[in-house]
């Protein structure tokens, strides 16, 4: 007979499993009552139905004219509506094509880019471009408010949830870019949690610009000299700032340099404004080289060059010390352009190391004091490195075309530029003249062409306001 164990014994006290036991402790799994879910579905269906008016005005007010003429007069009273409508829409449409382009074209497409591609994919590009955790947690996912189209872009209006900065989208541009399959993608913030995201459906700069006309007004703090990405002209200031254009071998430097030139030729002619140039190669600059005061093409007469312009340069602050504190230009004192063709030449590869020295000095006392008595270098290069150029920081406004390494764009453009968009290490061969800048006031940068300046308009800028130099045979 087998005697049970006492009650309080040790045989009878049960065992505790131990961590050695491998026993695994899992959180209950609470399922949602079918009431709340219920509720749950209903307020969204509600929610949904109430803001549509808001969100879809144009759409909603068609069917509900459609529904009330087919409720009053039946099938025969809708088709004469719809009837009406298209023959209005053909006569404004043939009348005024510009409006309705604006106002059914446009507002169509935007409806459709909204719902067929911004809506439907918002969520799964978010996520994988790292700007959302994950697919359940729709309530932390920034929110689509509107989507507007012009002729050439869509502008996705987004609001911001708690914990997100407009920065996390800047920096995640080229990642959305090619998740709404856009050539490129740029963030306009309109405040701490409203931001537009621009795409461009085409890539506008794609033809070659050609040189814009020649005009009798010249604004030298927004000289013309290519367009824009969004279709607007590329306004470029020099007066009271250096610019500095990088970029490899073909990649377009011409094109801004003698786009630059053009813009001034009024000033030019009236005296107001000089350019001074050096040319190393005996290419670029020879060719127009009567529409310069001074033009320079050896290392000694660059050289030469550079320190006559330190010398009117110091020699014009020590007229205005007390007088004046920004520069005006006049027949007088015109505003001084210092054109280098490739400043490496002078600065890294040429062989006197007392050339080097002094072209080095005399850059840098330029592009230091020069800003503010109307003395500006614009200056061109192809390795923006340190031992190639350790001066570039002493450019308030760079360009940067096509380059050679991902490295270089944020040498050129600032630290978080390729983050941005900036990504000129992958611009094409074959588009000569784009590049990104940085706009005053933005972070953001700005795709660009410059207008390409042919031999020929060269040859009829050379012959139109060349004469007022062609005696000057400069110091080179």
């Amino acid at each position: 007979m087998m005697r049970q164990p006492k009650i309080g014994s040790a045989q009878s006290s049960p065992t505790l499993p131990t961590p050695a036991q491998g026993v695994r402790w899992t959180t209950p799994i609470v399922e949602t009552p079918g009431i709340v879910v219920l509720a749950s579905w209903i307020w969204r269906l509600v929610r949904f139905l109430v803001t549509l008016p808001f969100r879809f005005p144009v759409m909603v007010t068609c069917l509900a004219v459609s529904v009330g003429a087919w409720w009053w007069l039946d099938w025969p009273g809708l088709a004469g509506l719809w009837a009406t409508v298209s023959v209005v829409s053909l006569i404004w449409w043939r009348t005024w094509p510009d409006s309705y382009r604006t106002c059914v074209t446009l507002r169509l497409l935007a409806w459709w880019r909204h719902v067929a591609v911004y809506r439907r994919h918002w969520q799964p590009v978010l996520v994988i471009s790292g700007l959302a955790e994950s697919y359940q947690e729709r309530r932390y996912l920034p929110r689509i408010r509107r989507v507007s189209c012009n002729a050439w872009a869509d502008y996705v209006r987004v609001s911001l949830v708690a914990g997100t900065a407009p920065a996390d989208f800047e920096h995640r541009v080229a990642e959305l870019a090619h998740g709404f399959a856009a050539p490129s993608c740029r963030v306009v913030v309109n405040g701490p949690r409203d931001i537009t995201l621009e795409f461009p459906r085409r890539d506008t700069l794609a033809e070659a610009i050609d040189a814009f006309p020649m005009t009798h007004h010249v604004d030298l703090d927004a000289l013309p000299v290519g367009r824009r990405e969004d279709g607007s002209p590329w306004l470029l200031r020099l007066h009271g700032t250096h610019v500095l254009v990088v970029g490899v071998t073909g990649a377009g430097k011409g094109s801004v340099i003698w786009s630059t030139v053009r813009a001034m030729l009024p000033a030019i002619s009236e005296g107001t404004a000089q350019v001074w140039a050096i040319d190393p190669k005996r290419m670029e600059l020879a060719y127009g080289r009567d529409l310069f005061a001074h033009y320079a093409d050896t290392g000694e007469s660059a050289v030469t060059l550079l320190e006559r312009a330190v010398a009117s340069m110091q020699e014009r602050a020590e007229r205005y010390a007390g007088k004046q504190r920004s520069h005006i230009p006049t027949t007088a004192d015109p505003f001084v352009v210092v054109l280098l063709d490739e400043v490496a030449f002078l600065t890294a590869y040429h062989p006197d190391r007392d050339v080097r020295r002094r072209a080095e000095n005399a850059i840098a006392t330029l592009t230091s004091q020069g800003r503010s008595v109307g003395f500006t270098v614009l200056a061109a290069l192809q390795d923006p490195r340190k031992e190639v150029m350790n001066l570039r920081n002493l450019f308030p406004d760079k360009v940067a075309l096509r380059l050679d390494e991902a490295s270089q764009v944020d040498m050129v453009l600032g630290e978080g530029a390729r983050e941005r968009g900036a990504e000129a290490h992958l611009i094409d061969p074959t588009l000569p003249g784009v590049a990104y800048v940085r706009m005053e006031g933005s972070p953001a940068p700005i795709r660009v062409r410059a207008a390409y300046v042919s031999d020929d308009n060269i040859t009829a800028m050379t012959k139109v306001y060349g004469s007022d130099f062609s005696s000057n045979g400069g110091v080179g």
